[in-house]
């Protein structure tokens, strides 16, 4: 597998890529940048935002929901503003970061210390139509999510931990139990980061200051594969495009001193990966 340049966007902070079937549109976020950005048919465009913007997803009537700083908003084509769903009260010294929807259509996003220092962070799922509720505290920097092919196990990263955890996952309330470690990612390799599922079980995992992505047998814990990204920070990925079996990698140039930018100039594109196998979907938002 190579990765390819799909797009040289210098982001600050690129994360959070979602794939819209319905419109073939890769949607991504540059938390730091403030911005949605909306990729399709070689064209990149975005909205500039006044606060940071953590995660974002299709929703299943048109249109996305995002979790900004503290709060998530729908996003409506053609809207002059957007449409607040509810605010969640978390230490100011906090911000939404990784967040995609489970398979009924809530969207899960967790909170993170702007430090990196303290696990003041949570876990929370939204369902349409009602007030945001915890799932998890003591998050010091919430990131990836995915789930198995059957929806019965959800995975969940918090970075400094290197670990990822396995939660037996009930579709019909979203409570999470059973909590075990199913990857434990090597310091060599950089920091777990976003992450994605396949059809075939395995986790693609993008590793912050690793300059790849690897996929996991999440049953075993074993590494089964690695692939170079020319970005020193590979911060999430998602599967797309019509078979949905690219792997499309975001990244970042927060972090990377000018000697590291010399080795890796790309830092911060968006990037493609042509795999072998076909990846979960981008599930959409109920609301």
């Amino acid at each position: 597998m190579q990765t390819e340049l799909l797009l040289d966007a210098k982001a600050t902070l690129g994360e959070g890529p979602a794939w819209d079937a319905k419109t073939q549109t890769l949607y991504w976020v540059d938390i730091l940048g403030k911005r949605i950005h909306a990729y399709q048919d070689g064209r990149d465009d975005f909205t500039q935002l006044d606060e940071y913007v953590g995660c974002l997803a299709p929703r299943r009537n048109g249109g996305l929901v995002a979790a900004l700083h503290a709060s998530f908003w729908t996003f409506e084509r053609g809207a002059a503003k957007p449409t607040l769903l509810a605010r969640v009260a978390d230490p100011a010294t906090n911000r939404f970061n990784d967040g995609k929807c489970d398979p009924a259509g809530r969207l899960l996003a967790g909170t993170m210390d702007m430090g990196e220092s303290n696990p003041s962070g949570f876990l929370y799922s939204l369902e349409a139509g009602k007030s945001p509720r915890k799932l998890l505290d003591g998050i010091t920097n919430s990131n990836g999510l995915a789930w198995s092919r059957d929806y019965k196990i959800f995975y969940y990263i918090d970075t400094p931990t290197r670990q990822v955890r396995a939660f037996d996952y009930d579709l019909d309330t979203g409570d999470i139990s059973n909590p075990r470690v199913a990857v434990e990612v090597p310091a060599a390799m950089g920091w777990p980061d976003g992450m994605t599922s396949d059809m075939e079980g395995r986790l693609w995992i993008a590793l912050w200051g690793g300059a790849r992505v690897a996929r996991w047998n999440p049953l075993n814990g074993r590494l089964e594969a690695e692939v170079a990204v020319p970005a020193l920070h590979s911060s999430a990925c998602v599967f797309g495009g019509p078979r949905r079996d690219i792997l499309y990698v975001t990244s970042a140039r927060k972090g990377v001193d000018e000697a590291a930018l010399a080795q890796y100039p790309l830092s911060g594109g968006v990037f493609q990966i042509q795999t072998q196998t076909e990846g979960m979907p981008t599930f959409e938002f109920a609301g």
